[in-house]
């Protein structure tokens, strides 16, 4: 059993971009409309910069900058099943039409191009690690985080992130309802003997099996729906 705390949360989604409306959604979650083209405002990004970014980056870092103070270095966790699929389906294109593929395109295409982005523009010089998990790619993350919490981390960013894929993956990818980004910020819980909080939770084993009904949402957003109900 490991223990941990949530110190703080954000989390990013089309029309859900602050914790009132996230408050709101947790109340009756539903997929809400996505057309693929509201991106999330960085503004705190020079606008080349903004430009740069695909939207699933964009959406890892407007979840994820707040939760990082200035100055601050912390361990960075990306976790993401699909990845860049939008920026991958491009480049697939560009191979049936025997076109050159751009450096710049195929290795932004990659699993830790954003958890690189985040690095340089955020200016973070410690440890980041990008993962793909399936469906339990959030309790990887989430383990991941507080493996870092036990090797000395005074807090470590989480960030599990899914871009609704475009409509050519419809036959292999049901499991995003629509685009989100929920970034979480792990700390350790309250020293020993005193009363836990609302924000203090516990990860544990469990066999596949004993999990009882299945979660109607990615398991970010189930945990996110509770965690912002509680």
């Amino acid at each position: 059993m490991i223990d941990l705390r949530i110190e703080r949360w954000q989390a990013w989604a089309p029309g859900l971009d602050n914790a009132a409306a996230w408050q709101a959604w947790a109340q009756a979650p539903h997929a809400v409309s996505d057309d693929g083209k509201l991106q999330p405002a960085c503004a705190f990004l020079p606008a080349m910069q903004r430009r740069r970014l695909s939207r699933l980056a964009r959406m890892t870092l407007e979840a994820a900058w707040p939760l990082c103070d200035d100055g601050e270095q912390l361990p960075f966790v990306f976790a993401s099943r699909h990845g860049e699929t939008t920026r991958t389906l491009a480049l697939l294109g560009d191979l049936v039409d025997e076109q050159p593929l751009s450096p710049t395109q195929f290795g932004l295409s990659v699993h830790n191009a954003i958890a690189g982005q985040w690095s340089i523009l955020r200016e973070q010089r410690g440890e980041s690690v990008a993962l793909a998990g399936e469906a339990d790619a959030f309790e990887h993350a989430m383990l991941e985080g507080t493996l870092q919490l036990a090797a000395g981390a005074p807090s470590v960013l989480v960030v599990v992130a899914e871009e609704l894929p475009p409509p050519a993956y419809a036959e292999w990818i049901d499991d995003v309802p629509f685009s989100y980004a929920v970034a979480l910020r792990l700390g350790k819980t309250t020293a020993t003997g005193e009363a836990p909080t609302t924000t203090d939770w516990q990860l544990q084993p469990g066999r596949h099996d004993d999990r009882g009904t299945p979660c109607a949402w990615p398991h970010a957003l189930d945990f996110l729906a509770r965690s912002a109900r509680s």
